[in-house]
């Protein structure tokens, strides 16, 4: 008996007494269901027969208690042969008379051996053979005689005024075994001796074990047998023998408890006596009663609470339930919540559970209880009942209101479904059956999932219609999507005035172009934007309306303050996401992250969380956004030269018409590169040429975040279109991005193959310094490839190896093996590792350099010449020499060709 020191000192004092000094008692145990009440009644006859007593053991049964005497049978078989007379009562005056006999039998037998009657269950124990024991009782008060009777607290069995008659006989001893506390609980814990307890207080661990004690009890309340079942699951977490144990206890404490039981368990917070009589069908005399006993036990939810204790206990007894029963519980559950006016998520929960919707008030319902789950952090909750309310809608219109809510609702989670969820509201306004109130959500919505062209056509829609969208007051359709600063003014996104024009969008008055939502900043706000939005996300949390925002403020970050500056932004919110465990949320900022690491050249980082965000997805074959995130995952394969793996990616199902959204423009461009590996040109050529085709015609042609021309020019080149190709280039530096450092230089390397070996070399010279700017390092390492080879075929042997040397360490950093080949066939792999650390200087003495000489020593890496380095940073010739030898001399290198290769500058380059 764990923590019973008290009964247990008790029921010593009592044996011995009986067996050493002669004294009777009579003990009546009462307690809870699974108190301990027949543990301690076992105890009593183990410590008996270890004194010597004769020990005549009994228990009541529900079988049994309508049979006279069975008890009193049981007893009698228990005590030796011939020791006690057969019990029997024909009539009042031969009953008084056999009470007498049994009772003398039993003082008789205590003459020689002291005498213990256990007897378990006594509210199961028949009339009869109670009214025995108190006969037995008052004829042995100076016996070596002691009865231990045990029994429920809650049920006074078949003679309610037993315990009266106990309290008037002198040596009767009222025991009552409550549930364990706390402290108690711990001390059951397997690991809990006091020197164990002690190591964990030395150790930091005490803390540790306070909590698991404090969630044993949370989940048992301190009664032994849930706490005996908890601890054989595995782990100690509620499993198959703590259901058993419960349904156990439910069992035990009477008859009506299991009906009453699974109305707690389908009432939940709604278990109000009145509500579980009216839904048991029991008196609420009955259930009053029937709560007693089961808090009692333990068995219900703490005081403020209503319920069963654990959602493991409801789940027991509502597994026990036939379906269909269960179903009609809830219903009734349902209409009982109405009536009396509970919440609408209580109502919603009942519904959901009875997948019942045929009340006239069940929809409404079920979309209010949605949005206050929503708004209380709940979205799966939310989901759930506007799935249900979806499938009861016989009024399209209705049912696409529903399912473009639900679209909304289910991008936290599950992208692909979010997706899916629109196709039939799109095809009702296609159909002309949607009015102004679900056109303007649906447009919304469809342009947060970046889908542009459908956006447009049914705000084209909503403007056909003549009516204001809102509530009348002119209000944009598309408002609640970005709570950061909207830049784009124009239906257009802020296109260049020279930029080709499609046909205008007839559009509501009060409405931007979708593509805005989607579009950079544009001049003069540029400047300024970046800086907003990195004060935007400071102070942004992670909720249903503010996931669009924060990822507009992410690409604005990405795409203008450079990657390096959105990567920690973006790892912030992907980890965010999910902590949620919002798989919909994990891929917009995780495909966000893939890209930042892609641009910063970091290709295995950028392979392996998009391959982390695929897995992470509900549906990893479908939906637009996660073909987008699929593309990053294809474009840092093929640069890592795995062309296979790329191919199998690129294999994934894409929705049809995921082209006419800015997600199925990023397939396009990755479908594109596969196919310039593959050598089919004519194929890459047109996925990029219907890239720019859609960034024009949406606004947003801006080469900072899909630069299609360098790609195509890149294929025009493989077609031995010279000309074509560098009209393409010259266009793209004639653009509004000509001066980003990305851009520029990545421009800057194809143009220089349409030059002269001198010019070329200068170029190439210039690209480097943007590409170095830029933060990329696969980009860095493939202009610096072209300009060791450049410098090669100008003559410049040694200046060639160092340049080679550093591109080949960049192409290596970044994982990219064919590039490594292509830079110095032979030296990939094994044989890698001992190119680029032969000769390297110690890093303690490269630590020594300053920020001055660190910058000279890493553009001679990137060779240039001591001219070219002072004209890029703005000294002259011999300052740079200086720089130079001090470099020599503190890193003990006889000159330029032992740089370290994985030289990085200590503070931005210079702009």
């Amino acid at each position: 008996m764990f923590r019973r020191a008290e009964e247990h000192s008790l029921l010593s004092a009592l044996l011995d007494g009986c067996c050493a000094e002669g004294n009777s008692a009579l003990v009546l145990v009462e307690g809870a269901v699974g108190c301990g009440k027949s543990e301690f009644l076992e105890t009593a006859a183990e410590e008996a027969e270890r004194r010597g007593a004769l020990v005549l053991r009994a228990a009541g049964t529900p079988a049994e208690r309508g049979h006279p005497l069975a008890v009193l049978g049981q007893l009698t078989a228990d005590a030796p042969a011939g020791a006690l007379p057969p019990p029997s009562a024909p009539g009042t005056a031969e009953r008084v008379g056999s009470m007498r006999a049994f009772a003398a039998a039993v003082r008789e037998l205590s003459t020689s051996v002291p005498v213990v009657i256990c007897v378990d269950d006594l509210h199961h124990v028949d009339e009869l053979s109670i009214r025995y024991l108190l006969h037995l009782a008052r004829g042995t008060r100076r016996s070596r005689v002691l009865l231990v009777l045990a029994g429920s607290a809650h049920d006074r069995g078949a003679d309610p005024l037993l315990r009266t008659e106990l309290l008037r006989l002198a040596h009767f001893v009222p025991l009552r075994l409550t549930r364990l506390g706390p402290e108690a609980v711990r001390a059951m814990l397997p690991d809990a001796t006091d020197s164990e307890a002690a190591a964990e207080a030395e150790s930091g661990a005490a803390a540790g074990a306070v909590a698991e004690a404090d969630r044993l009890y949370e989940a048992t309340g301190g009664n032994p047998l849930l706490l005996r079942a908890l601890l054989q699951d595995p782990q100690a977490r509620p499993g198959e023998a703590y259901a058993q144990a419960v349904l156990a206890c439910l069992h035990r404490c009477g008859p009506a408890t299991d009906e009453l039981a699974a109305a707690i368990a389908v009432l939940d917070d709604l278990a109000t006596p009145a509500h579980l009589a009216r839904l048991s069908g029991a008196t609420e005399a009955a259930a009053d009663r029937a709560l007693e006993a089961l808090a009692a036990a333990g068995l219900l939810a703490p005081t403020g609470r209503r319920g069963l204790r654990h959602p493991a206990a409801r789940a027991a007894v509502l597994d026990r339930l036939d379906p269909a029963g269960r179903a009609a519980l809830h219903r009734e559950a349902a209409l009982l919540a109405r009536a009396s006016g509970a919440p609408d998520t209580a109502v919603a929960g009942q519904l959901l559970a009875a997948r019942h919707t045929g009340e006239e008030w069940a929809l409404p319902v079920l979309r209010s209880a949605a949005d206050q789950h929503l708004a209380q952090g709940r979205p799966d909750r939310a989901e759930a009942l506007l799935r249900l309310a979806h499938g009861a809608c016989a009024d399209d219109a209705l049912r696409a209101e529903v399912g473009i809510r639900l679209a909304a609702v289910a991008g936290r989670t599950d992208p692909a479904a979010a997706e899916h969820h629109l196709a039939a509201p799109l095809a009702a306004a296609g159909a002309g059956l949607l009015g102004p109130a679900a056109l303007g959500p649906l447009a919304r919505t469809l342009a947060a999932q970046g889908r542009i062209d459908e956006s447009v056509e049914v705000l084209e829609r909503l403007a056909a219609a003549d009516v204001r969208p809102g509530s009348g007051r002119g209000e944009d359709p598309l408002d609640g999507l970005s709570a950061f600063p909207r830049w784009a003014v124009s239906a257009r996104a802020g296109a260049p005035a020279d930029a080709p024009a499609a046909p205008p969008a007839r559009l509501p008055r009060t409405a931007v172009h979708p593509a805005a939502l989607w579009a950079l900043p544009v001049e003069p706000e540029e400047s300024t934007a970046a800086r907003s939005a990195e004060l935007f996300l400071r102070g942004a949390t992670l909720a249903e309306g503010t996931v669009e925002p924060v990822a507009q403020a992410l690409r604005t970050l990405l795409h203008l303050d450079g990657a390096g500056r959105a990567l920690p932004w973006c790892e912030e919110f992907a980890h965010r996401a999910a902590l949620r465990e919002a798989a919909g949320w994990q891929a917009v900022f995780g495909g966000l992250l893939a890209e930042a690491r892609l641009r910063l050249g970091d290709l295995a980082g950028a392979a392996e969380t998009a391959a982390e965000v695929l897995s992470a997805a509900p549906a990893p074959g479908g939906g637009v956004l996660l073909g987008a995130v699929a593309a990053t995952r294809v474009r840092a394969l093929l640069a890592m030269g795995r062309l296979e793996e790329a191919g199998a990616v690129l294999a994934r199902p894409v929705p049809a018409g995921a082209a006419r959204s800015v997600h199925g423009l990023a397939h396009l461009r990755a479908r594109g590169h596969h196919a310039l590996a593959t050598s089919r040109f004519h194929a890459a050529l047109g996925d990029f040429l219907d890239i720019g085709r859609h960034m024009k015609r949406w606004g947003l042609d801006r080469p900072r975040v899909l630069p299609w021309r360098t790609d195509a020019a890149e294929a025009l080149l493989r077609l031995g279109e010279a000309h074509q190709a560098e009209r393409f280039l010259a266009d793209q530096l004639t653009t509004r991005d000509a001066a980003d450092p990305w851009v520029r230089g990545t421009t800057l390397r194809l143009r220089a193959s349409l030059r002269e070996p001198k010019e070329r070399q200068a170029m190439l010279s210039r690209a480097v310094d943007e590409l170095q700017r830029s933060g990329d390092r696969y980009e860095l390492a493939r202009a610096m490839a072209d300009f060791g080879q450049v410098l090669r075929e100008v003559g410049e042997p040694a200046r060639a190896a160092m340049v080679e040397r550093r591109a080949w360490h960049l192409a290596g950093e970044c994982g990219a093996e064919a590039l490594c080949e292509r830079i110095l066939p032979g030296h990939t792999g094994e044989g890698a590792a001992a190119v680029d650390t032969a000769d390297a200087p110690d890093a303690g003495l490269v630590a020594s350099l300053s920020e001055s000489e660190r910058r000279v020593a890493l553009l001679a890496v990137h060779g240039d010449t001591n001219r070219e380095i002072a004209r890029k940073l703005y000294i002259t010739v011999s300052t740079v020499e200086q720089h130079l030898t001090r470099v020599y001399r503190k890193l003990n290198i006889p000159g330029r060709q032992g740089l370290p290769v994985d030289l990085h500058p200590g503070v931005p380059e210079p702009a």
